[in-house]
């Protein structure tokens, strides 16, 4: 037997879907009579919630739950996530872990940990047919951005991807429960609903008459709630980039004027090496929909770089297409071989030396274009959702529109939307003055 916890910290990693399923596991602990605590270190029980993309993500939890154990101490640990989907009981066996929980089980967290407490083996990896949203609680206080999931799981199988065996196939939400979930956000002080999915924009569900329709009615219904000022969406994928979707940018004033729609290069043949599906035509296609649908629209991708067998001239195609698009901020990585995937197999793998020189030009390439971004939003005024306090005195943090993060001094309080003019950029925000305040 160990003593139970009465303190608990939950530290997640990754995408913002990690974010959401973190703070839903600190509900369930709350729920359950446990205290959250900042300090992992004085903490009774810490959660590791865990990704599986970034590189050596095996080894950096082992790692972390290395450094809770220093100095004698010995929380209860329990790594939940997509790292833990993908080693189950290795985690137990190597780190001696309390709790193991994957992504689609982790509503039974409460019960897992009273079973560690009994001495009892603590782990769940399975992926049930009945999902987990129905046996969370509610939900409590929430910041002015909140997240909401609303599809989870793969069906792409991506060559260099593990979302499809850790989060399983794609799976929809129902209508009803996606809404509720909204409301209840709102009700609880959100300002800003961001939904998420694995492939976001794969979402299908009926409404209350029975209509089935995709991302675009869902987007449509949510802009009916009082109170919600702002919706915005995230991962895309794009060939689930409908016209009804691009058609729901230019009607509704709440769905920001923001997509993020990952390429991972401009390559045709790194494309289908990828599995990706689309080309590179198709993907420039779609975007000039969606910009003739809403023409101050901001773009965001997402970029691999040194997939195996990729050249030179493979790389260059890449850099034009970023070049030709402009994106306002964007997301590069060096490819790193996922154990099961087809393209860690691969026989023409590319040197550490190669994928970091191109990183490299990459990252100079978009971090050019999102400061051209940043520079040309000076002078524009715009309404900000005031989010945090900021380092100087009076100083608040708040997003743009366009999904800048925006520093001002306000009279405002976190939480209310200010007009703004923006009178200056940097590389990764601007700054502005408020005008005149919009609502508290």
């Amino acid at each position: 037997m160990k003593p139970s916890p009465k303190t608990f910290h939950v530290k997640s990693f990754g995408c913002q879907m990690n974010m959401y399923d973190g703070d839903r596991m600190s509900e369930l602990m709350a729920a359950e009579g446990l205290t959250a605590t900042d300090d992992a270190g004085a903490a009774d029980l810490v959660v590791l919630n865990t990704c599986h993309i970034r590189e050596r993500a095996t080894e950096k939890v082992y790692s972390d739950i290395g450094r809770l154990r220093k100095n004698g101490r010995a929380p209860m640990i329990a790594v939940a996530g997509c790292v833990a989907q993908a080693e189950g009981a290795e985690i137990v066996r190597r780190a001696k872990v309390d709790v193991v929980v994957g992504p689609q089980a982790y509503h039974n967290l409460p019960e897992l940990v009273a079973k560690a407490v009994r001495g009892e083996e603590a782990l769940d990896t399975d992926m049930p047919v009945e999902t987990k949203f129905g046996h969370l609680p509610a939900r409590r206080r929430v910041p002015p951005s909140a997240f909401l999931t609303v599809q989870e799981g793969c069906d792409k199988f991506c060559t260099y991807c593990v979302v499809p065996y850790t989060r399983g196939a794609e799976v929809s939400r129902p209508w009803a429960a996606i809404v509720d979930e909204a409301k209840a956000l709102v009700d609880a002080g959100a300002r800003e609903i961001t939904l998420l999915g694995q492939n976001v924009n794969a979402w299908t569900g009926e409404d209350a008459a029975g209509r089935t329709g995709g991302l675009d009615a869902l987007v449509r219904e949510l802009d009916r709630i009082a109170g919600l000022a702002r919706i915005r969406y995230t991962t895309s994928h794009p060939n689930d980039m409908t016209q009804e979707l691009i058609d729901a940018h230019r009607d509704v004033g709440k769905l920001m004027p923001f997509l993020h729609l990952p390429v991972q290069a401009g390559s045709d043949r790194i494309l289908k090496a990828m599995n990706r599906s689309h080309s590179r035509d198709s993907y420039l296609r779609i975007l000039d929909r969606v910009r003739a649908a809403r023409p101050d629209i901001a773009l965001s991708g997402d970029f691999i770089v040194g997939f195996p067998g990729e050249t030179e001239a493979d790389f260059a195609d890449t850099l034009s297409l970023i070049e030709a698009v402009g994106y306002a901020q964007a997301f590069s990585f060096k490819y790193s071989p996922r154990p099961g995937t087809p393209a860690a197999e691969m026989s023409d793998q590319i040197a550490p030396e190669v994928m970091d020189e191109r990183l490299q030009r990459l990252q100079a390439a978009i971090n050019r274009d999102q400061e051209a971004f940043n520079k040309a939003s000076v002078g524009r005024t715009c309404d900000i959702l005031l989010e945090r306090k900021g380092k100087l005195p009076g100083q608040l943090i708040g997003k743009s529109p366009w999904l800048q993060s925006v520093h001002l001094v306000s009279s405002g309080a976190i939480g209310d939307m200010v007009e703004v003019e923006i009178e200056a950029a940097w590389p990764n925000s601007v700054s502005g003055v408020e005008r005149v305040r919009v609502e508290a």
